[in-house]
């Protein structure tokens, strides 16, 4: 395409989005190509449709990784497998007063939101029980918005995490269909994808997204986008892939920072009504990229660290969200 050619259909585009339309697949084909120095008028565009549909609220969740390793499952990005000797702490479900100290560190940081996450395909009924049980309370004492992040899940589990106050779950596709054989065998896309349907039957928000970099295509990339539309989610992570010593994928190269950038704002057109967050790997592969980011699209964040990584100090990103021109929701 002609640069005026890349000028006419952003503009195209980006109308017809703010009128409540939608991008044709073959349109966000074209947008892959778009040259370096036409970036900065996609990221625009995603930020003006971030805008309309999203307002200037920031959406910030913080996290506990409750159950940590011992999983059977074989995702090739993941150090908890423990098919892999990937370097991460192993414990089993931590108890309701580590559950509620986190949560109330991560209140008092500032996040709207706090995930409770445990590792492994799905809980124990002794182990659902249990947590069932810290959620209550950390409910009740906190006051923090509840999400979590359990494997899994069946309807009877989905309907009792929502009598307890948690009104979000977060089970990612992580990738596209196609390329999720190549991530990972001892479960199917599909298992993933009736895990989200199961949640929000429930009355759950889904938090749905995944992780670019693990070797898939652009195109591919295009098709989660596509897929998470079509289901309807609510917010959607995007993670960056930090390859993981001692994982199939350790040795992966990291996406460049425009193309992250790309990528997210492609998401904002392709689901204009989301929350969308930059997640795991965002310090590690966007680095001083991030606001614009926060600029080009993205209007949430996981704050306070990951799963089996560090992040950076919660004010740095807080001062980033507040210059980026947002309001943190509290």
């Amino acid at each position: 395409m002609k640069m005026s050619d890349y000028s006419t259909l952003m503009g195209a585009v980006e109308e017809r989005i703010l009128a409540g339309g939608a991008v044709l697949r073959s349109e966000a084909e074209e947008l892959l190509s778009i040259p370096d120095a036409y970036l900065m008028r996609l990221l625009a565009a995603a930020d003006r449709i971030r805008k309309a549909f999203k307002g200037d609220t920031f959406d910030s969740c913080s996290l506990i990784n409750a159950r940590s390793g011992l999983c059977g499952e074989n995702c090739a990005f993941c150090a908890q497998s423990s098919r892999y000797q990937g370097e991460c702490e192993r414990y089993p479900l931590v108890s309701s007063d580590r559950i509620l100290a986190a949560a109330s560190a991560a209140r008092d940081a500032g996040a709207a939101r706090f995930c409770t996450v445990t590792s492994g395909g799905a809980l124990s009924d002794a182990e659902f029980d249990s947590l069932i049980a810290s959620l209550a309370r950390v409910r009740s004492e906190v006051g923090i918005a509840l999400d979590a992040s359990l494997g899994f899940l069946d309807r009877d589990r989905a309907e009792r995490l929502s009598s307890v106050g948690v009104t979000r779950y977060n089970h990612n596709l992580e990738t596209s269909r196609e390329h999720y054989p190549e991530i990972c065998t001892t479960h199917s896309f599909e298992q993933r994808v009736e895990t989200v349907r199961t949640a929000m039957d429930a009355g759950l928000s889904a938090c749905c997204g995944g992780i670019i970099g693990m070797g898939e295509t652009e195109l591919e990339r295009l098709d989660l986008a596509f897929t998470l539309q079509g289901l309807g989610v609510d917010c959607v992570p995007i993670n960056i892939l930090d390859p993981r010593p001692g994982t199939p994928l350790q040795n992966a190269v990291r996406l460049e920072p425009l193309e992250v950038l790309k990528t997210v704002a492609l998401f904002r057109l392709i689901i204009p009504q989301a929350t969308i967050k930059i997640a795991g790997g965002r310090e590690a592969n966007l680095g001083d990229f991030q606001t614009m980011a926060l600029r080009g699209g993205a209007n949430g964040m996981i704050i306070g660290g990951y799963l089996t990584t560090g992040g950076r100090p919660v004010e740095q990103d807080k001062k980033m969200v507040r210059q980026a021109g947002f309001v943190m929701k509290e």
